[in-house]
């Protein structure tokens, strides 16, 4: 029977609407494998070439989403054996010991090898910095989710192989981020908490080249406890050839906590930066002193161009003066060889309000633990007293236990309960749960990657402006 010619167009836009409904399935479907859901043990580990504890710390806790299988593929050397004795040291920790089953595989093939049999779908790297952007950019092109230390690149020439990284992150789907602890801890939070009140802070200043709206110094020490043992630093952590300069190094914090608090969540770009200075200073070591954070009686030959008369000379410090959308800011590192007795590395910020200054201070008089002042620099004290304390009492409904403590008639202290004093280590666990909540998520916050590349495009460029400036 010959149908209507009606009744054929029906019949075929049902049948297309079927196929195309069917198509539509299959993709969902592959888009649903393909995607993180939370479930325990999706996420697969592959920790490339461990060299820096910080790539053991992330691995301190458990996750209930990290497979416990963790995939180990590294050079032979004392670099990946000091991993693998601190993972195995947690788990066999009496309180709250982890339980993760380490697969190694050592050999100079070790990064084709990860590559090739690729058993995870994250990979951490953490260690020799003069590969790791080949790292990363090699792992994205191969489809796999990168976790990184920081920082993610050490030099400006290859700096565009950090932003082909993320570009190829984007082609295939894949999350690339980098391990910000700073962002977690706790007197900074709250520092940019009190600076979103306009009642409190007003708004930031521009600043002065002088005078910047917002500073960051941060001191470290060579020789320094982790988990509470003496840390043996590799050899190569004092070339800055392999670990980079300071400036690029630990600055990669600061410059990223000027970003997160001075703009949060405020989509960057490299226009928006203008270095307008930066220098770079050593550390010197005796053979002493590098003896005892190495347990090496003498300098390998690639530390040689480095040394004169005897000492090493680091360049693990420097300081970069910007402008960032037209706001001054500053930010330094200064690396010591060992910290005073009680203290540790420490850090300084203020953030300049119209109303008041928001001071970050760890010295002494704080007994070397963060402490987080309000200076308040307008006329009307009484006004600003109460509108501090209503803008303390509304934080306190997030942050439970938080008060203030005058201190004059216009400084306050904030007063933090410990238990949001969890201190650097831990933090590593935070930006871990942080990024497997991101996986499942499919993305990362649409400010993230383009700040990432305007935090690396600040520390490259602030180490060209230093080293041209000598």
């Amino acid at each position: 029977m010959k149908l209507p010619a009606v009744g054929v167009i029906i019949i075929s836009i049902f049948l297309t609407a079927c196929a195309g409904g069917n198509s539509e399935k299959s993709t969902t479907q592959k888009k649903s494998q393909a995607m993180f859901t939370g479930a325990k043990g999706e996420v697969k580990i592959m920790s490339l070439d461990p060299g820096h504890f910080h790539a053991a710390l992330i691995l301190k806790t458990m996750y209930d989403q990290v497979n416990p299988v963790v995939h180990v593929y590294a050079p032979e050397g004392p670099d990946v054996e000091d991993q693998l004795v601190r993972i195995e040291s947690y788990n066999l920790r009496s309180e709250n010991p982890t339980s993760w089953d380490l697969k190694v595989y050592k050999g100079p093939d070790y990064f084709e090898k990860m590559l090739s049999e690729k058993p995870g779908n994250v990979m951490n790297t953490a260690g020799n910095n003069a590969k790791k952007t080949d790292y990363i950019l090699r792992s994205v092109e191969a489809g796999i989710n990168v976790l990184a230390d920081k920082p993610m690149v050490i030099n400006p020439y290859e700096f565009p192989k950090l932003e082909k990284a993320f570009e190829v992150a984007e082609e295939k789907g894949v999350l690339l981020y980098d391990i910000m602890t700073e962002r977690h801890e706790i007197t900074t939070m709250l520092q940019r908490e009190l600076s979103q009140l306009p009642e409190v802070f007003g708004q930031l200043q521009v600043g002065t080249p002088e005078n910047p709206a917002i500073t960051k110094e941060s001191v470290h020490h060579f020789f320094k406890y982790v988990s509470g043992k003496p840390l043996t630093r590799p050899a190569w952590f004092f070339d800055t050839e392999q670990q980079g300069e300071g400036i690029v190094d630990v600055n990669t914090h600061l410059v990223d906590l000027i970003q997160w608090e001075a703009f949060p969540e405020v989509i960057l770009s490299k226009d928006d930066v203008a270095i307008l200075s930066a220098k770079r200073w050593t550390t010197d070591l005796t053979p002493e002193m590098f003896n005892k954070v190495t347990h090496l009686d003498a300098y390998p030959d690639y530390l040689q161009k480095d040394i004169e008369n005897d000492v090493l000379k680091v360049y693990s410090n420097g300081e970069i003066n910007y402008t960032l959308k037209g706001i001054h800011a500053k930010a330094s590192v200064i690396w010591n060889f060992q910290a005073p007795e009680g203290a540790g590395d420490t850090h300084y910020s203020i953030m300049r309000g119209t109303l008041c200054n928001l001071i970050i201070q760890q010295g002494e008089e704080e007994g070397y633990k963060p402490r987080l002042y309000i200076e308040s620099i307008g006329d009307d004290i009484k006004a600003f007293a109460g509108n501090l304390n209503n803008g303390v009492q509304g934080l306190a409904e997030k942050y439970t236990g938080i008060e203030l403590e005058k201190l004059s008639d216009t400084k306050w202290a904030l007063n933090i309960p410990d238990k949001y004093k969890v201190g650097h280590e831990a933090h590593f666990g935070q930006v871990t749960e942080k990024y497997l909540q991101y996986l499942v998520d499919g993305k990362l916050p649409d400010w993230e990657v383009p700040n990432m590349i305007v935090k690396y495009y600040t520390t490259t460029e602030g180490l060209k402006a230093a080293m041209n400036g000598e």
